[in-house]
């Protein structure tokens, strides 16, 4: 058995795992046979609203978002041939926030739905911002060293116009100021059905440009040589991104460092192969999201810590030993 092949079933047994503990444990302790019991036979208890209408749901979307944003990492990293790059640097997260922020204040009586459909509109108007400037002087290609800049440099503006959005809109600003953190507590679950066509769109994409990432590696010529065209990888590669850090942002908040870290993991024991590193990558980080997930309502109980926290403090460590091994694998 190859060193791909044990990675992949490793990786499938520690998300089966991560899973049932996110349904079994809680802030709430419910014993595991009332658990298993309540999943075999749904009944009104407390235990089965808690069970079914709280821990199902927010596991399925932990599993949805840790994907999306581990397949959008692989593909921004892919795209930029920056070891550090993270979904962000397109500008995704930044333009979300500032939708949001924008509903809040404008239409303030917008419900969850409406501001996560916002939100995926201004993750998507963002990234064609950024495209827009990022491509290349007067030859017209996408240049990714600009790319990238041109990403940071929208993302501070929009940053700036969110955080003037708080101090402006007071009544909005603790809604907003929770949704910023990032969390997988959805109450609503239109937002969730609203993200699920986005985020099997981005990740069809994503996953269908694989080998031609790998060819794209190689230089624009030897990729032409090869029979495909470097602009429209380019073109396919931010259009999943969007979609899925788009739609993922919108119904969780930006959580960082998922998109960061899990690539740098995937490709230790997969090399540089995008074929593997991009669906590996949609395994890995649900499996570090649900646990971050499952620590942050353990850890604080009664209470709850959210996902973006946890993922920020125990992310921030593990990548620094990542980049220090000295056999860490290239792009």
């Amino acid at each position: 058995m190859t060193r791909r092949t044990t990675g992949l079933l490793v990786l499938i047994a520690l998300l089966a795992a991560t899973a049932v503990l996110s349904v079994a444990v809680g802030a709430k302790s419910i014993p595991l046979p009332d658990v298993w019991q309540v999943l075999l036979h749904r009944d009104g208890t407390d235990d089965a609203i808690v069970v079914w209408e709280r821990r199902i749901p927010r596991t399925l979307l932990g599993i949805a978002v840790g994907a999306a944003l581990g397949l959008a990492g692989a593909l921004m990293q892919a795209l930029s041939r920056n070891p550090l790059a993270d979904p962000g640097l397109l500008g995704v997260n930044a333009g979300a926030a500032a939708a949001v922020g924008a509903t809040g204040l404008f239409l303030p009586l917008a419900g969850t739905v409406q501001n996560a459909a916002f939100a995926i509109l201004g993750a998507g108007l963002a990234t064609v911002l950024v495209y827009t400037l990022g491509r290349g002087g007067t030859t017209g290609k996408t240049n990714p060293v600009q790319l990238v800049l041109a990403g940071m440099a929208v993302s501070a503006v929009l940053i700036g116009f969110t955080s003037a959005v708080r101090l402006i809109d007071t009544d909005s600003a603790d809604q907003l100021r929770f949704w910023m953190v990032g969390s997988l507590a959805v109450t609503d679950p239109g937002e969730i059905l609203l993200a699920v066509p986005f985020l099997a769109a981005g990740a069809l994409v994503g996953l269908a440009i694989s080998g031609r990432l790998d060819a794209l590696a190689l230089g624009d010529d030897t990729s032409q040589a090869l029979g495909d065209s470097p602009a429209r990888t380019r073109v396919l590669a931010i259009v999943s991104i969007t979609l899925l850090c788009g739609a993922a942002t919108a119904v969780a908040g930006p959580i960082t460092f998922l998109g960061l870290m899990v690539p740098h993991a995937v490709r230790l024991f997969t090399g540089p192969n995008q074929r593997w590193i991009l669906p590996l990558s949609m395994i890995c980080a649900p499996v570090i999201l649900l646990a971050a997930d499952i620590v942050g309502r353990v850890i604080a109980r009664p209470g709850e810590l959210e996902a973006g926290v946890v993922t920020a403090f125990v992310g921030a460590p593990v990548f620094i030993a990542l980049v220090r091994r000295r056999r860490t694998a290239g792009l």
